[in-house]
């Protein structure tokens, strides 16, 4: 019998205002995944789809380390969309073959009296067939204990974009506005002559 899982989280960042409109930067979702975790933890399977290795995560007695697959898309507004693809448990074959894990959600822009922010959601969803004897445990403590679990891994994806979302949009801004200053500055050299 499985037991289902579930937890949500809401995001809300102002942005300080920068030379280049964050929609720009958002129309570049890799740049978002690298926020969300070290880069020795992600690997690009393609350009919209990447594998995330999960820190290992405590449930009940039991360590499991999750590698999730999603894709990760930008529409033509700024809105970033994340998807689970697929998802293996490293070490555990019998919770592999009975887990499944279900993650989406959105990080999109809009403007608030002059001021433009970010609001996002992401729902996650576990569904596994608890093996013996953890099963034996009253199903109450075992979803309380599942939606915990859930619950603090959405809050340190939020953590993480909070922390390290604006940083990386500053360093994109300074690095485009440092292209284009280069390519803006048309000084001509002296003449030299050697006579």
């Amino acid at each position: 019998m499985g037991t289902k899982f579930t937890a949500s989280q809401s995001l809300e960042i102002a942005v300080p205002k920068q030379p280049i409109s964050i929609h720009h930067y958002l129309r570049q979702p890799q740049r978002l995944v690298k926020t969300l975790a070290d880069n020795s933890r992600i690997e690009q399977l393609s350009e919209e789809v990447f594998r995330l290795k999960m820190r290992p995560l405590a449930f009940m007695s039991l360590s499991i380390q999750p590698t999730v697959d999603m894709r990760v898309w930008a529409d033509s507004q700024g809105t970033i969309y994340l998807r689970s693809l697929g998802c293996e448990i490293l070490g555990f074959e019998y919770i592999n073959q009975r887990f499944a894990l279900n993650l989406k959600g959105y990080l999109s822009p809009y403007q608030l009296g002059g001021e433009t922010r970010l609001q996002g959601k992401a729902d996650l969803e576990v569904l596994v067939d608890i093996p013996l004897p953890f099963s034996l445990t009253p199903k109450s403590i075992l979803e309380a204990t599942g939606n915990g679990l859930l619950k603090s891994v959405l809050l340190t994806i939020k953590q993480r974009l909070l922390h390290h979302l604006l940083a990386d949009y500053r360093r994109w801004v300074i690095s485009q506005t440092d292209k284009t200053s280069i390519a803006d500055d048309h000084t001509e050299l002296p003449i030299l002559n050697f006579d």
